[in-house]
């Protein structure tokens, strides 16, 4: 297939882009800047200068497609206020391509996240209900799960779409995440912390396993499915935050919940959440298996602490 992939130079995207290539199918990434567009050469793809905002790039370029991966998502905004603006971006994005493929019974995966769900270990189907007027104020989690839908609901018309759901941990060595956020704190404060009893916990997958669940989407999800690249269904976050005392040679402390926005900044809000999601259902239906290492082997091999 030849596949336009929206993100190809990003976290996920740089590894679902030698994924595919690697599997016989020709990539074409979308690329913002000099250093993607360099990037997704040397990796073998072919490249499409442009943005999400881009619209006409982006419908050209899914329709003269075989099927389309979409993972942009403008983080820069989002993650200095302006989570609303960065998500109706990928609204409309994601309308302009699936305008694109209506009809036509290609494949189209779209990046989503595992769902909160207090108190139970989200599956695939659970999160199918957005609450829009949250999703109008720019609430993050309800802002991608109404788009996610949107995507999803293309398969009425003719677009084999789906929603691969990542966890909220993709870690491996180059991480710039969660993880790697609560490793420079600890370092800034001089212990590992986690918020209360540390009991909540945070499903993970390795990058690559992640990479090969959104090849076999493209390749074979059913028109409509939800997926779940989650290769831990929940790790305690103190249980990660101990493997970072013991490799910063730190004390590891539990942070009231009054002074975690003082003590982690952003990163209360996702350290305190509780984020367990089980991918069994997508293992079923799709025979996709993680082989790479889970989070605590990752972070015992030392390249976070380098």
């Amino acid at each position: 297939m030849r596949v336009f992939v929206t993100g190809a130079s990003g976290w996920i995207g740089s590894a679902v882009v030698p994924e595919l290539i690697g599997a016989g199918h020709q990539v074409v990434g979308l690329a913002r800047s000099d250093a993607s567009a360099d990037a997704l050469a040397g990796a073998g793809a072919d490249v499409v200068r442009g943005t999400l905002d881009d619209l006409d790039v982006l419908r050209s370029a899914a329709a003269a497609s075989d099927g389309v991966v979409h993972l942009a998502f403008k983080h820069d905004i989002a993650f200095t206020g302006d989570f609303a603006g960065a998500g109706e971006a990928d609204r409309r994005a994601v309308e302009v391509i699936g305008e694109a493929l209506v009809g036509s019974d290609r494949p189209f995966a779209v990046a989503a996240g595992t769902p909160s769900v207090p108190g139970h270990v989200a599956t695939e189907r659970d999160g199918h209900d957005p609450d829009l007027a949250a999703a109008a104020r720019g609430d993050a989690q309800h802002v991608r799960a109404a788009t996610t839908e949107l995507a999803l609901s293309l398969a009425a018309r003719g677009v084999r779409s789906s929603a691969v759901r990542l966890a909220p941990t993709n870690h491996g060595e180059g991480d710039n995440g969660f993880v790697a956020a609560q490793i420079g704190i600890a370092r800034d404060r001089g212990v590992s912390g986690y918020i209360g009893d540390g009991a909540n916990r945070w499903s993970a997958a390795h990058r690559l396993d992640s990479a090969r669940l959104f090849r076999l989407a493209l390749e074979e999800a059913p028109a409509g499915s939800t997926l779940h690249a989650v290769a831990e269904e929940g790790l305690p976050v103190r249980d990660i935050a101990e493997v970072i005392g013991r490799q910063l040679g730190l004390p590891v402390v539990s942070v009231a919940a009054a002074d975690a926005g003082a003590h982690f900044g952003w990163l209360a809000g996702p350290l305190a959440s509780e984020r367990a999601a089980s991918g069994a259902l997508t293992r079923e239906l799709l025979g996709w298996e993680p082989v790479h290492p889970g989070l605590v082997e990752d972070l015992e091999q030392g390249h976070y602490f380098k």
